[in-house]
């Protein structure tokens, strides 16, 4: 999954720190290759691809990216791939980062973590490392992955860093090959294991525009449904709606097209040394190997986080936005408009509000309003 786990960390500063810019917190794509062919997955390449292995960042520049990113006073390290352990080097740009001061989180699939890596990773410990289950039972996991033998694989690297007491965390992409296994992998996790879990529905295109995942992405209603199986969740939603519900912009910037931390507290970095806003922008980038991440950050994510809508939507004055995870991005890679408003996110968001009994006030032509006739 490509979320970061500080997203509502930064969504909670963006609405008060537009003229307190910090690049707190990083997330960084070490490759796109990886060892499973997961049927969902928006940036997955084969593992011995030639060409990515020849493009990717090397060891020294990552660490004079590392050197730039502390300069400017990143604290928050989120690394990803691709599966991070396909990268040779991984294991010494982790560890550079990890003497420079950084509180990294590791997303993995966990498949290529062996007792060396186990062992390496209790000695130089991570904030957190999160791996991806994506089915309890070998049948639906490998459905997924298609690649005989990963589960086995990815079981033993839970155990090995339970052993070892290293500060694991589990989730899974819900889609239609897993979604009834869900229940069961929450409960395996939790209560089996003693582990935290989350879920993440919100599938997306690939990066090419493709839309293959999106024909395992759940409906709407199994989506919220999937909330409403859960009653801690559901909790978890009602909270974030007290602490986020309402206009994402404070009045004087509505009319700025983005409403995350991208550009104001977090920044990402791809495989490649190109600088954006997030990890799904595929538009505007910064070359990090041609120029330095302080003129980057300073003008380059500035002008991209102070620009303007070009017209209005239903989205602009929506107040149940929050939960909907609509964003340029997400915009770009589905519809191929930053602005055009994804239509699965806005029916979600709006179902979400309807099961917290969350009054929706009108926000422009809507079909997912009760009153849609009316403009919400």
């Amino acid at each position: 999954m490509q979320t970061s786990p500080y997203a509502d960390f930064s969504l909670g500063l963006h609405q008060k720190a537009y003229n307190k810019r910090v690049p707190l917190n990083a997330s960084i794509e070490v490759t796109r290759r990886c060892n499973l062919k997961c049927v969902h997955c928006y940036n997955n390449l084969p593992i011995n691809d030639q060409g990515d292995l020849l493009n990717e960042l090397t060891c020294d520049e990552h660490f004079r990216i590392l050197d730039e990113i502390t300069e400017k006073g990143c604290l928050w390290l989120l690394y990803t791939g691709g599966e991070i352990f396909a990268y040779r080097n991984f294991l010494d740009i982790y560890t550079y980062a990890k003497k420079k001061g950084l509180l990294i989180t590791l997303f993995t699939n966990g498949t290529l973590i062996t007792e060396k890596v186990a062992d390496y990773l209790c000695e130089w410990p991570p904030f957190s490392i999160e791996i991806t289950l994506y089915g309890l039972t070998k049948l639906t996991y490998e459905r997924i992955t298609r690649i005989p033998g990963s589960y086995e694989k990815c079981m033993q690297a839970i155990h090995l860093l339970i052993e070892r007491r290293l500060p694991l965390k589990l989730k899974t992409m819900a889609i239609t090959i897993n979604k009834h296994e869900i229940r069961e992998m929450k409960r395996f996790a939790e209560e089996e294991l003693g582990l935290e879990f989350r879920l993440d529905a919100m599938i997306n295109p690939r990066l090419d525009h493709s839309e293959s995942p999106l024909a395992f992405r759940l409906s709407p209603e199994e989506v919220v449904e999937l909330d409403l199986d859960d009653p801690k969740r559901m909790s978890e939603w009602g909270r974030f709606c007290e602490r986020f519900n309402g206009p994402i912009h404070p009045p004087q910037h509505l009319d700025l097209l983005y409403h995350c931390g991208g550009g104001i507290n977090s920044f990402a970095i791809d495989p490649y040394g190109f600088l954006s806003i997030c990890l799904l922008s595929n538009n505007a980038k910064w070359d990090l190997r041609q120029r330095s991440f302080q003129e980057g950050w300073e003008r380059f994510l500035f002008n991209l986080s102070q620009k303007k809508i070009t017209r209005q939507t239903k989205c602009v004055n929506c107040e149940i936005k929050a939960m909907c995870g609509m964003c340029p991005s997400n915009g770009e890679l589905e519809n191929g408009d930053p602005e055009e408003p994804v239509r699965f996110f806005c029916q979600v968001a709006h179902l979400r509000a309807k099961a917290l009994g969350l009054p929706i006030k009108p926000h422009g032509e809507c079909e997912y309003c009760e009153r849609s006739q009316l403009g919400c």
